[in-house]
Parts: C-alpha cells; sequence; structure tokens
C-alpha cells in the first residue's frame, strides 16, 4: 500500500479544510476539496524532528540559525540548480504575510501593482487592502489548454507611471503552469525597462510534474536579481502550513532593509519555533518522500483525466505542470458561477473552490485540491459528475 493511500480522519484538529466548512459554505455535510493543502502527514523526519525539540521541553525565544540557511541553500542548489548568496534570507510567517511587508515596504497609497488573472486571489486582495490600485494583465487560455502571457498589454500597464511592482506566480496558481525561461527573461526585461519591483510567488516551485522545469526569475540574470523579492515556503511541499515558517530572498541590500525595517514595525522578528525546525527538517531529509509524492500525484492527475473522460467528458481538465490543484474549465455546460456553486454543495456535497475567486476570467472554472488518498479523490470525483452531469 503506498504510503499517501492512508485515509485519516482529520475532523476535530480545528482543520480549516474539513471543521470549518460550515462557516466557509453553510454546508458541514459536503467533501472538502478546496483549500491548498494535504491529507498527508508530513515525512517522518519532519515529525521526528518536531518530537525531538517538543521533549526538550523549553520553547523559549529563538532565531532560525545558521544551519536553517544552509538548508535552504543545499534544497536550492539540488533541486533547482540555483545558488544562492549567503544573508539573502529573510523569514515571515507566510507568503501572504511577506506580500503585505512588500506591499507597504515598496510601494504607496494609489500606486498600482500589476497581476495576472487567474491568479491566487491574495494577490489582487492585498494590494486592494493596502488602498493599492490593481492592473489585471489578463492570462488566456491557448487551444492546448495552457495559459500564455500577453506581454503587449503586459508592458503597456508596467510602463505606468504609477506601477511599482509586478506579482508574479510561478509556478501558477490556479492553473498549475510553469512559467519557461524565455518567459521569465521577457517579464524580468520588461520590469527592468520600466523600474517596476518583481515579487515572485514559487510556493509550488518543488512540486513539479510530468518532467518540468521550475526556473526561479531571480536565478536569471543579476540584473534581474536585483530587482526581485522571491518568497519560497516549504508548506505547500511537505504539508507544514500550519506551523507558519516562510523565506523571503532579497539579493539587494537595499531592498532587504526596507523589508526588514516593515517586518519590525510590525514586531515580527523571528518566526514559530517548531516551524523553523520542520523547515530544517523538511529541506535537509524530505527529497525521498518528495519524491514519491510527486509520482503519486502524476498518477492523480492521470485517474482525475481519464475518470472525466469517461464520465464527464464536457469538463475539460487544464493539465497541471507543477503542484497539486487541478484546474477544470466547465464553460460548456453553460451552468452561472452562482447555480454552480448550488449544484457542487447541495446536489453533489462537495467543497471547491469556484474559478471566479481568483479574478474575472476565472469564471466557469473549479480549482480541485488532489492532494488526498486516491480513495478520497474517486469519491469527489464521483460528487462532481453527480453534481453537473
Amino acid at each position: 500500500m503506498n504510503r499517501f493511500d492512508r485515509v485519516i480522519n482529520r475532523k476535530g484538529t480545528d482543520s480549516a479544510k474539513w471543521d470549518y466548512t460550515k462557516n466557509i459554505f453553510g454546508v458541514d455535510d459536503v467533501l472538502p476539496m478546496w483549500v491548498a493543502d494535504m491529507d498527508f502527514p508530513a515525512p517522518d523526519e519532519v515529525i521526528d524532528a518536531l518530537h525531538a525539540r517538543v521533549d526538550h521541553g523549553i520553547f523559549g525565544y529563538t532565531m532560525p540559525g545558521n544551519e536553517t540557511e544552509k538548508s535552504i541553500q543545499r534544497w536550492l542548489k539540488k533541486r533547482h540548480d540555483w545558488e544562492i548568496a549567503d544573508n539573502i534570507i529573510t523569514y515571515t510567517p507566510g507568503i501572504v504575510t511577506a506580500l503585505s511587508i512588500a506591499i507597504q515596504a515598496y510601494t504607496e497609497s494609489d500606486d498600482k501593482i500589476v497581476v495576472q488573472p487567474p491568479v491566487y486571489y491574495p494577490f489582487f486582495d492585498m494590494p486592494k487592502k493596502h488602498n493599492r490600485e490593481v492592473l489585471f494583465n489578463k492570462l488566456h487560455l491557448n487551444k492546448d489548454n495552457r495559459y500564455d502571457i500577453d506581454f503587449e498589454d503586459l508592458e503597456e500597464k508596467l510602463a505606468d507611471q504609477k506601477t511599482k511592482m509586478f506579482i508574479l506566480c510561478n509556478p501558477h496558481n490556479p492553473s498549475g503552469r510553469v512559467w519557461s525561461k524565455e518567459e521569465l527573461t521577457k517579464i524580468g526585461q520588461l520590469c527592468i525597462k520600466h523600474d517596476v519591483l518583481i515579487v515572485s510567488d514559487d510556493i509550488h516551485s518543488d512540486l513539479l510534474l510530468f518532467g518540468n522545469r521550475y526556473t526561479p526569475i531571480a536565478s536569471i540574470s543579476e540584473v534581474i536579481a536585483n530587482q526581485t523579492i522571491t518568497c519560497i515556503a516549504p508548506s505547500k511541499t511537505f504539508n507544514l502550513a500550519g506551523l507558519q515558517a516562510s523565506a523571503v530572498l532579497i539579493g539587494n541590500d537595499s531592498l532587504k532593509r526596507k523589508f526588514n525595517s516593515v517586518l519590525q514595525l510590525h514586531g515580527l522578528t523571528t518566526i514559530n519555533t517548531l516551524g523553523a525546525e520542520a523547515m530544517k527538517a523538511a529541506y535537509t531529509h524530505g527529497e525521498i518522500w518528495l519524491d514519491e509524492l510527486i509520482c503519486y500525484f502524476e498518477e492523480s492527475v492521470l485517474f482525475i483525466e481519464n475518470y472525466l473522460k469517461e464520465h464527464l467528458p464536457s469538463v475539460k481538465v487544464i493539465r497541471p505542470e507543477a503542484s497539486y490543484l487541478v484546474w477544470l474549465d466547465v464553460r460548456d455546460l453553460e451552468i452561472r458561477d452562482d447555480e454552480l456553486k448550488n449544484l457542487l454543495l447541495n446536489k453533489g456535497k462537495l467543497a471547491l473552490h469556484l474559478g471566479s475567486t481568483f479574478g474575472e476570467n476565472g469564471s466557469g472554472f473549479l480549482r480541485m485540491n488532489f492532494a488526498c488518498s486516491r480513495e478520497s479523490l474517486k469519491e469527489g470525483l464521483v460528487r462532481l459528475v453527480k453534481a453537473l452531469n
């Protein structure tokens, strides 16, 4: 039996995914396949490291030490052939926190920020909360069911004198698209040309499927790196989101000082002790577990494709190149979003993210999380077919 085939009851653990569907969706008898966390335990080595730290029994003030930094450097070099310098890492409780800090550090009220919908909704929600104007460079789904960037429109928006920041999602959430080096180089060159800071959320970069390769935009050239802030975390990779530990890579000293000064302004001078311990253990010992997980995910994607082709062929699967989120095109069903939500929750008893959550051009799509046992995945697909067939 594959280790990922185990079904573990998460109810009663204050799980946002399993215990709060009533608060979020208004119903509590649904199968939750919406929020991006896994139903799998973390690697044994991570759990062992946490046990050892808990058994020590003292939880005073701690700082991520040199070994944590080295574990991140070794991981990026081995997995992605990206060699980062010493002392460029800053730690935050999460990437949305890092995004908020970056907006405060590098932009002012009424500045403009460019995002690429359909995209992870805090990318446009967070700037709006900070009274920044959001410009949408909409991605286009091509005939091969892959999203493309409209570079002409992107340059037009970057050229606006009030545009100060571009938020990149690489790999892209929700579609799972892994941007090519050529695409990223073009983005970098345009941002340099128009003096726009790049904030790159690379949280799904370890979960590469079907032989796809990830390129950190900051690795392309020193000039691009000097204008880029890269956000990474073990949270998606190893299912550690609740431990609240992420890393922000800032090679430009001036940008790093500005970022850290805003962190300190909010009293965010360190991260959770157990989060730091888990990060170090995951990046040091988690590779074999991750390789097995990726194989399991690839099989899950094929299972989804084959199941829907047989039982609900009008739904198109946008094959993810990374992550454990699948983007489903249900536009051929011609169902309004409000009715789609009603059918899923009340007929199918299934909680998914509506595509419109990720922007206007996400309407007519669904995001489904397949980071669960095959048994649970099949149940989710049965419910999807029941809701929409």
